[in-house]
């Protein structure tokens, strides 16, 4: 087994697991990314650091809680010293690349949506070198690398390398038809006017579909983001394999994410009138958790966000139209998927890659009612797919249930690369489950949500702590008398929260050890000492 295998990680941006066939989805078509799992190991109970894509993602580079790594929330930047496991890979001599969407900084400049404190009456306020508890947080500069106006204004502007480990970096921020950075840069170049081709007032008209922020796009399929992240990533690959050091490169693709604009045939792969909803979308509106029937009540008074990024109640027949059009995506990136794999294979590269696959967190995508995301820690937003597929490992078709979450994979990867984790990383390499071993199995999984934006009829966003057992899930939030408990097991589709139940009374109580264990265990033990006092 060579000590330096190439490695190529790919990641989805909001796909929850069960949105693919080796997944047990008997209506989408990915023999892809299925084909990865049959050569490989799926992790069938593999869950986020939390349930939104900045927060995530830096966890996923860190292998740290947000609540360390500082990225609690959409609109927090990862800072620039904070280590990477790409940065261990790039010292180790390997080639690092990203392709695609990376969203470890802001992309807009938007003020925040959370108001800050009020100062109470009579006191000064400090001033604003001093306001929050890190003086000069953002002050050696650099937090504009994916700032859609640098990108729109200034024609040289580009990510400068190393970004967080990377030597080469082609960026898309942005979702759907509307992605910017680098590939905006490209459609530029062989589309012309970009602004007349995209977008929801250039969009193709089709009055079957009126889900909210959904839209036929007049992109063609081979100039789609996610095309033209194949297409780098392909090149990376070649330029790699010209090359003599071993690779890691993440594809990292925008899809699938709101609004749904799948291009060309992808639009219509999918009827909404064959989609299947979850079993929660019908559940009694008397049974609702208290911010899911806060969202139900805002829509039926015509108060709903739903052209906002924040999870909204969604009619039967939105649903099914927001599910085929995601579907649609889906499908494209798994042709680009099998496209990647063929060109490993002609590359004679494909012997000595490791591929993995992933996303960086679910989508209600009509779970109890929603689209999209907010602090409500279902199954169907916190658990994600992870196949890793390493050709000098005999893994064929094996699934595992065994707990496992983001923050493992940086573990994992320096570990089959025979590269020691730096000091803080908290995640664990699962090459031993990989491997069919089940030695040091997570007892639970911790997941974090600190809400960037106020939602479920509040002025302030949500703050919840979840622990996911092989059994349960426990999540408490900072709002009076909101908690949940699920039997997953007799309950998979979480209908029934128990957390009031006396019958079950000795349950939670074994829950809230479990979590405030892990929360002690989730505390950071870097920077190391300098010495005794």
């Amino acid at each position: 087994m060579p000590s330096k295998p190439n490695f190529l990680l790919i990641t989805t941006d909001q796909q929850r697991a069960d949105h693919l066939g080796c997944y047990g989805n008997v209506r989408i078509r990915t023999p892809h990314i299925d084909s990865l799992a049959v050569r490989g190991r799926r992790f069938d109970r593999f869950y986020v650091a939390t349930g939104v894509c900045m927060a995530n993602r830096a966890s996923l580079m860190t292998g740290r809680m947000p609540s360390l790594h500082g990225t609690r929330c959409n609109g927090i930047p990862l800072a620039r010293n904070s280590t990477t496991f790409v940065d261990l890979l790039r010292d180790a001599g390997y080639y690092t690349g990203l392709v695609g969407k990376c969203h470890l900084q802001n992309m807009t400049d938007m003020p925040p949506e959370e108001p800050r404190d009020p100062v109470p009456a009579g006191l000064q306020a400090p001033p604003p070198a001093l306001a929050d508890a890190v003086t000069g947080r953002w002050g050696e500069g650099g937090y504009d690398m994916e700032l859609l106006r640098k990108w729109r204004q200034d024609p040289a502007h580009r990510v400068q390398t190393p970004y967080y480990g990377f030597d080469h970096v082609d960026l898309c921020t942005m979702h759907g038809d509307m992605v910017e950075g680098d590939y905006a840069r490209w459609l530029r170049q062989v589309a012309g006017d970009i602004d007349q081709l995209r977008g929801p007032k250039n969009a193709l008209p089709d009055s079957r579909y009126t889900a909210p922020q959904a839209y036929r796009t007049r992109v063609p399929e081979e100039q789609y983001p996610s095309a033209w992240v194949g297409d780098r990533a392909e090149a990376f690959l070649e330029q790699a394999a010209r090359g003599d050091r071993p690779f890691f490169l993440h594809c990292s693709f925008a899809d699938p994410h709101h609004p749904f604009t799948p291009p060309g045939k992808y639009w219509d792969m999918y009827d909404p009138d064959d989609m299947v909803l979850p079993a929660s979308f019908y559940q009694a509106e008397d049974s609702l958790f208290a911010p899911v029937a806060a969202l139900h009540n805002e829509r039926a008074q015509g108060r709903g966000r739903i052209h906002s990024t924040v999870s909204f109640a969604a009619r039967e027949r939105e649903a099914k139209e927001a599910l085929a059009l995601t579907y649609g995506m889906i499908s494209m990136i798994d042709d680009v998927v099998g496209r990647l794999m063929a060109g490993l294979r002609a590359l004679g590269m494909d012997r000595n890659t490791v591929v993995a696959f992933t996303s960086d967190h679910g989508d209600f995508m009509g779970d109890h009612g929603l689209l999209l995301k907010s602090a409500l820690h279902y199954q169907s937003l916190i658990r994600v797919p992870f196949i890793w597929a390493d050709p000098y490992r005999d893994t064929e078709g094996a699934a595992t249930d065994a707990l496992a979450g983001t923050i493992d994979i940086p573990a994992t990867v320096l570990a089959r690369a025979k590269l020691a984790p730096f000091h803080g990383m908290q995640g664990r390499s699962l090459l031993g489950l990989i491997d069919g071993q089940h030695a040091g199995v997570r007892d639970a999984v911790l997941v974090e949500e600190d809400g960037h934006a106020p939602t479920f009829g509040l002025d302030k966003p949500v703050r919840a702590r979840t622990v996911v057992t092989a059994s349960h899930r426990l999540t408490l939030y900072d709002q009076p008398g909101w908690a949940e408990l699920y039997d997953l097991r007799n309950d998979p589709n979480e209908l029934v929260n128990l957390f009031e139940d006396p019958r079950h009374a000795k349950v939670r109580a074994q829950m809230f050890e479990v979590m405030a264990r892990e929360l002690m265990l989730a505390d950071d033990r870097a920077p190391f000492p300098l010495g005794r006092a």
